[in-house]
Parts: C-alpha cells; sequence; structure tokens
C-alpha cells in the first residue's frame, strides 16, 4: 500500500500514466503536467511564459521537452499487475466446496451448485460443467429476457385500452356525421322534389298560356280570312281588319318565362360547374332577353351576341395604374408592351411593378361586358378589387388571380389557365383572337368568352363580389391589347 501511494501522480490522484520527470525530479502523468503547462503558458494577453512544478513550484522553461520515465512506468505496470492478482485470489478464496474443503471453481449445471476439482472428478463427473462467467450472464440474460416481457406486458395494455378508447371515439364521431348527413339528404331531396313540383306547374301554366295564343291566332287568322273573301279591294281590307280589332296583340317575353328553380340551378352549377355554366347564362340571359332581339341567322354564334350586346361597355385604360414599360394609344384603348420604358412615361399614382394596367371603369352592380382583341398568347385578362397588389410578387411575374381579390384567365400557347387564390385550374381550348368578358356582378359570376364563327364559353368563376371590379390586364414582351368599342 505504501509502494502503490509513491506511484500516485499529484494532479490527477491516480496510478501514473505515462510518466514524466521535471528538472526538479518530480514526477507526474504526461498528459495531467501538459494540461497543467497549457493553463499557465497562457498569460492574459496571449503570450507564452514559464510555468512552475505543481510540487515545488520551480520554474520550468516552456520550450522543454519532457520524456518519459521508463524505470518508473515499470514499476507502475508491476504495481498494477499486483493488486490485480491480489483480486483474483479474493475472489478464488472467497468461497470452499462444503464436501472437499477446495476452491470452488465450476458451476454443475445438474445439480446447480458450485463445486470444486475434486467434484468434476468424482460426484459430477458425468454432469454438464460451466464457467462462473458463463453461468452468470445465462442467468442475466434470462432475468432481463423475463423483465423485459413482463414490462412490454404492462406497456401494452394502456397501448391498447388508448386504442380501443379512440377507436369507440372515432366510430361514435363518423355515426353522428353519417346521420347528419342522412338527415341533411332527406332535406335536400325533399327540397328539389318540391321546386321541381314547382318548376313543372310553371311549365304547365306557361303551355296552357301558350296554347290560349294559339288558339286566339287561330280565330284572327280564319276572321281575316272570311274578310279577304268578302272584300276585293286591299285598301279596304286594311282599314275593316284594323279598324275592326281583329289584329292580334303582341305578347312580350314577360308573358311566359321558362326557367329552371334556384335551387337546382345553383346545385348544378356547384356540382358541374363546366356542364351548367353556360345553361346559367343562357337562363340568366333569358329572363330579360327580347324575343325580337334574336337575329337568327347561319353563325350559332348569333343568339349569344343578342344577349351580351346590350351590356356592352367601352372600357379605357387607367394611365395612372399602367407599368412604365405599358406603352398605352392616344385614346387609352390599346397597350402594347414594348421593349424599352413607354416614351413621355412619368410616374404618378399607383402604377404596377408587374406588367399590367388596370381599366378606369369600375362596377359594383349589375350585368357588365366587354370585349377584349389580343395580338398572340402569353397575356392574362381578368377583373380584381381596386386594392390589389401593386408590388411584384415573389416567384411570380404578375399578381391577377394569385389573391382572393382578383380573377383572371391567361392565354397560352397550349391553351388557358384560370387563376383565383393562387390556385390555377387548366383548361384544354382553341386559341381565340377576340376575348369577350362578362360580369353578372349580382349573382357572383365573371365568365370569359371566346368569339369567332362561335361563340364558346371557355370558363366561369363563381363568387360573392363584395367591392367593385376593375377590368385589369398583363401583357408579356411584343404583346398588345385592344380594348373593344361599339358606339
Amino acid at each position: 500500500l505504501a509502494l502503490e501511494e509513491k506511484l500516485v501522480c499529484s494532479i490527477c490522484l491516480e496510478l501514473f500514466k505515462v510518466p514524466v520527470t521535471l528538472p526538479c525530479g518530480h514526477n507526474f502523468c504526461e498528459r495531467c503536467i501538459s494540461d497543467h503547462r497549457s493553463k499557465q503558458e497562457q498569460g492574459a494577453a496571449g503570450a507564452k511564459r514559464s510555468y512552475q512544478c505543481p510540487e515545488c513550484r520551480q520554474s520550468c522553461e516552456p520550450q522543454l521537452e519532457l520524456k518519459k520515465n521508463v524505470t518508473l512506468c515499470s514499476v507502475v505496470e508491476l504495481a498494477q499487475e499486483s493488486k490485480a492478482g491480489v483480486q483474483r485470489c479474493e475472489v478464488t478464496h472467497g468461497g470452499l466446496c462444503p464436501r472437499h474443503g477446495r476452491p470452488l471453481e465450476l458451476y454443475c449445471e445438474e445439480e446447480q451448485r458450485c463445486i470444486c476439482c475434486v467434484c468434476t472428478v468424482q460426484q459430477c463427473q458425468r454432469h454438464r460443467r460451466a464457467l462462473f462467467e458463463e453461468e452468470h450472464s445465462r442467468k442475466q440474460v434470462g432475468n432481463g429476457g423475463a423483465t423485459v416481457g413482463s414490462a412490454l406486458g404492462l406497456t401494452g395494455l394502456p397501448h391498447q385500452d388508448s386504442s380501443e378508447a379512440l377507436r369507440s371515439v372515432i366510430l361514435s364521431k363518423f355515426a353522428h356525421l353519417e346521420k347528419g348527413l342522412e338527415a341533411f339528404r332527406c332535406q335536400m331531396v325533399a327540397k328539389v322534389e318540391q321546386e321541381l313540383s314547382a318548376a313543372l306547374r310553371r311549365v304547365e301554366e306557361d303551355s296552357n298560356t301558350l296554347k290560349g295564343h294559339l288558339d286566339t291566332l287561330r280565330q284572327h287568322q280564319e276572321q281575316a280570312r272570311d274578310l279577304l273573301v268578302s272584300t276585293m279591294d286591299h285598301r279596304a281590307f286594311l282599314e275593316l281588319f284594323l279598324g275592326s280589332g281583329l289584329a292580334p296583340h303582341s305578347w312580350g317575353a314577360g308573358t311566359y318565362r321558362p326557367h329552371l328553380p334556384p335551387l337546382l340551378l345553383r346545385a348544378g352549377c356547384a356540382l358541374f360547374p363546366s356542364i351548367f355554366g353556360a345553361a346559367l347564362h343562357s337562363l340568366n340571359h333569358s329572363s330579360w332577353r327580347e324575343p325580337g332581339a334574336i337575329k337568327v341567322g347561319p353563325s350559332i354564334s348569333a343568339p349569344w351576341v343578342s344577349f351580351l350586346s346590350p351590356d356592352h361597355r367601352n372600357l379605357t385604360f387607367d394611365p395612372d395604374t399602367a407599368n412604365k414599360y405599358l406603352e398605352l394609344s392616344k385614346g387609352h384603348r390599346r397597350a402594347r408592351h414594348g421593349t424599352g420604358t413607354a416614351g413621355g412615361w412619368q410616374e404618378r399614382g399607383s402604377p404596377f411593378e408587374p406588367w399590367q394596367v388596370l381599366c378606369e371603369q369600375g362596377y359594383g352592380q349589375g350585368c357588365h361586358y366587354w370585349e377584349v382583341a389580343i395580338s398572340s398568347h402569353s397575356v392574362i385578362l381578368g377583373a380584381t378589387y381596386r386594392g390589389l397588389p401593386r408590388r411584384q410578387p415573389p416567384g411570380h411575374k404578375f399578381s391577377i388571380g394569385l389573391d382572393g381579390g382578383s380573377w383572371g384567365l391567361q392565354v397560352r400557347e397550349d391553351g388557358y389557365l384560370a387563376w383565383h387564390k393562387g390556385r390555377e385550374e387548366k383548361i384544354q381550348e382553341r386559341l381565340y383572337a377576340q376575348l369577350g368578358v362578362r360580369l353578372d356582378y349580382g349573382r357572383g359570376l365573371l365568365s370569359f368568352y371566346g368569339l369567332g364563327e362561335e361563340t364558346r364559353l371557355i370558363h366561369c368563376f363563381h363568387a360573392v363580389f363584395t367591392e367593385p371590379l376593375y377590368p385589369v390586364f398583363w401583357l408579356c414582351e411584343g404583346r398588345a391589347v385592344t380594348l373593344g368599342r361599339r358606339d
């Protein structure tokens, strides 16, 4: 024990590990004295200085190279081996065989007890034997497995209970939802049947009205034929026919108006917008269109032009909102994206950073229609609230249709994209040089048409408008847009 105390480092208080000797003669672990020296060598300003021996405080040069004390190393190794031998002896002589009084060295698996070397030759000669370490490891693994198994069993119970409770809650929620949906379905079916019955009654009434008109026309026709037979003079016939009150009355469009119930129409638009979009406009227009205004011709677009024409609006661009690269015509009816800044352009108002421009006209009620001629694809036309952001949005060259207050139709080389709230909807349709836009503010409809040999509905937005809407346009380089005008 006294020798072991002499072999202890005064810094770490453990046996030397790679001992080195200072010039003063004191010994330390190489790592301990290196750490001590590095701490003392660093001054306040970072300059190196000498360090002192932890035992006698004698100064040592910082450049001094410390060398291993080989003799002391050998003494430390002998001390460590001696300590290990003592420990092994303590373990070996810790127990004696009750049969023969010898140290216990093996474990008999048959008798499940520790045995000595004499037992292996006599009583346990044919038994299975094992070293203490192997049996100890086997016992530990068995006990650990049992402990883990019991722990897993105990842990699984609350998880199973939790999953059962969650499953019960989910089934209860879905059952509640199913009941609610079933009740709502019954209400909607009853409402649809009620509306359908009312619509059929109105159709029957309109049919009866038309039959009455037809009977009246037949009576006038017969009376006119009789009067024509009895009167040979044409002038006299006209005077008698008009003076006798036989001329038939003219019935306007207000006499009968076949239409679908609003509930059916809204449901159809919500479920099948591509199918009911055109039907919705057609039915809306039929409620105010005069029959005499329809011009029947070889083009199937004639009925569409007739009901769009009364709401036509002549638009003009707002120069205060035009991007600096957009050139406006003298009457502000044509906008062109040139290669440089537009001539005479001065920053005023609130111009767009993207290549966009608003129209001066805004509409907060009623029905409105305007036409646009485009030079090529890569343009956007739409409608927006006045507060459309003027700055360039990150990741986009335009701001139309990226928020909840603007709606846009992008004309591309391969079709169209409908934009709203940053979401796009691809539309496969041929490109048109002329496009029509119709706004039905009260019904929340913004429709885009392709104008050509036949008029086709390209897309229809359905929304609840809360502010006046202004026509808005975006033009790529080299593109031009001309607003249609009618006198």
